[in-house]
């Protein structure tokens, strides 16, 4: 058993169980793909794969079983690594973040911009994605840490820390009758058209638990993952726009105006996640630690390593 073979079972799963595909993703051809398959099924004893003819479908009992394993080992490797790294060039290295749209076009950049200046050596890779992909990539090793509002609680391999809580904010084009208003409730809002986020992103939930509890039916006639895309179809006049209260910038928005009103929707609470047992470098902590500075290494890192440990 080698570790490449390891790779190639977690692969085959990325990969959706195509030969091709795993070869160009590990860098080896097709015939050695299938070459350490059927390798590692004679030393173990038992088909990992379900088969028709050449093909391969999926994984069996053994299969499953067996992936998790390799799951754990392969991240223990990376781990490794990068204890080794950690010793041997502690300013210097890779830290990949992974969030929303809202979030890094928002929130982030002047904790980027703080990070960058204590670590210039540190190669800092932002991505961004959906609140289920972000769960994803953190638990197949792509990420180093998540930020985001969603999702991120339903993985138990996830740990998570609070970044910060906020509001959705309600905007409309100047002039708009809602701003004649002193004091704006959620039925007024739902006579209008309403533009807003998708499911899943940026909170979306609790607007529509919000109206549900009200009995009312809003009508939402756009829908959209980016705040200003949100905001842009509000400046042509198509809706009462609902959106992250950090969305909107009043020297910036010569546009649109925020309504008066009280908090309509629930409080959210924006989440740092990292995969459990991730060895995180000592300039991710310091990165966490920038977003929210009542978090400390030493409980962060006992947190991530003990709920590891336990599960």
């Amino acid at each position: 058993m080698n570790f490449q073979q390891l790779r190639i079972i977690r692969e085959m799963v990325k990969c959706d169980y195509n030969l091709t595909q795993v070869g160009y993703a590990l860098f080896t051809s097709q015939s050695g793909v299938s070459k350490h398959i059927k390798d590692l099924e004679d030393e173990l004893g038992v088909a990992l794969f379900v088969r028709k003819g050449k093909r391969l479908l999926g994984l069996t009992e053994p299969g499953k079983d067996l992936l998790v394993v390799v799951e754990r080992m392969l991240h223990d490797a990376h781990n490794i690594k990068t204890i080794a790294e950690q010793y041997t060039s502690r300013d210097e290295g890779e830290l990949t973040i992974v969030t929303t749209h809202t979030q890094s076009r928002y929130v982030v950049p002047p904790i980027v911009q703080a990070f960058k200046q204590r670590f210039p050596k540190v190669h800092l890779r932002l991505l961004q994605a959906a609140p289920q992909e972000i769960a994803a990539m953190l638990l197949d090793g792509r990420a180093d840490i998540g930020i985001a509002t969603e999702s991120l609680t339903l993985q138990p391999e996830i740990t998570t820390f609070p970044y910060y809580s906020w509001y959705h904010s309600i905007v409309v084009p100047l002039h708009h009758p809602l701003t004649q208003l002193k004091h704006v409730q959620l039925a007024d809002i739902a006579k209008y058209p309403l533009i807003t986020y998708i499911d899943g992103h940026t909170g979306r939930s609790a607007i529509n638990q919000a109206f549900d509890k009200a009995e009312l039916q809003p009508d939402i006639v756009v829908t959209a993952v980016d705040s200003d895309v949100i905001k842009t179809y509000v400046e042509l006049g198509m809706g009462v726009g609902i959106i992250a209260d950090m969305a909107f910038q009043s020297n910036k928005e010569q546009h649109l105006t925020l309504l008066n009103c009280e908090p309509l929707f629930e409080q959210k609470t924006t989440l740092l996640a990292v995969r459990q047992g991730h060895f995180l470098r000592g300039f991710g902590y310091q990165f966490l630690e920038m977003c929210n500075p009542s978090l400390s290494q030493q409980h962060m890192h006992q947190e991530i390593q003990l709920t590891a440990a336990i599960s």
